[in-house]
């Protein structure tokens, strides 16, 4: 079996798969004493692929603890200047985040025409690609999450209690006002997307990431794929093993 993981800043995503299939998944906190602790203790693992942005000081002790654990040596994947057909548009591939590249190109072998992708973890990442597999660019926003934390830490006298509201009209509390506020400004981003896609000649728009649900139900005419940077992760390492 194939251990996939996406490693972010200070957490992670596994997934564990048996000839393509998922057969378990779960998250770990990179700091802690065991990064997979939902892990299934007999799982067989072959082969290890990592998507990472993190820095590699960070990444390091991982790498350690899974060669022990499994006697595998994991490989990692960073994003590049192309593949299969897909252009990246930064001068200097290495600046970009793994997983941007890695959901582009599970997107980009599902579709094989124009795409936007949108990421909507705790940093919303968009990113749009024209039907010939050239990488137009994209935008980096902080997600609901860290939108609430900024909020609740730099702003005086502005106590709320967030929730899972989907109303944009003027609230008429704090709690509404960031709550209503919040769905207000994704509902703006969510046409600025659909009109976007329309302009460019963008055909297709994919969601992935925690909050993928909630930009679904503001209104996003959008495919949703939970596990599209995995997608993309497990094809560049089986294209890489010649499997």
């Amino acid at each position: 079996m194939k251990l996939l993981i996406d490693v972010g800043n200070s957490r992670l995503k596994w997934q564990l798969r048996r000839q393509g299939s998922v057969v378990a998944r779960g998250l770990g906190e990179l700091a802690g004493a065991d990064p997979l602790t939902d892990f299934p203790p007999a799982a067989p693992v072959k082969a290890i692929a990592i998507s990472a942005v993190t820095a590699d000081e960070v990444l390091a002790p991982l790498l350690r603890h899974l060669e022990r654990r499994f006697s595998v040596e994991p490989r990692c994947y960073w994003a590049e200047a192309g593949r299969g057909g897909l252009r990246n548009a930064y001068e200097d591939p290495r600046r970009m985040g793994a997983d941007r590249w890695h959901g582009m190109y599970g997107a980009w072998l599902r579709h094989r025409s124009g795409f936007v992708v949108v990421d909507a973890g705790s940093a919303v990442t968009l990113d749009y690609v024209d039907a010939g597999g050239q990488h137009l660019g994209g935008f980096i926003l902080p997600g609901q999450g860290m939108m609430l934390r900024s909020l609740r830490r730099d702003v005086a006298r502005v106590v709320f209690k967030p929730g899972e509201v989907l109303d944009d009209t003027p609230g008429k509390s704090t709690s509404e006002c960031v709550n209503h506020g919040l769905a207000w400004l994704l509902a703006g981003l969510v046409e600025r997307i659909q009109r976007d896609a329309e302009s460019l000649g963008l055909t297709d728009v994919i969601v992935t990431g925690g909050d993928a649900p909630r930009w679904l139900a503001l209104g996003l005419r959008a495919r949703h794929c939970a596990d599209l940077v995995f997608d993309g992760l497990a094809a560049i390492d089986a294209e890489e093993q010649g499997a």
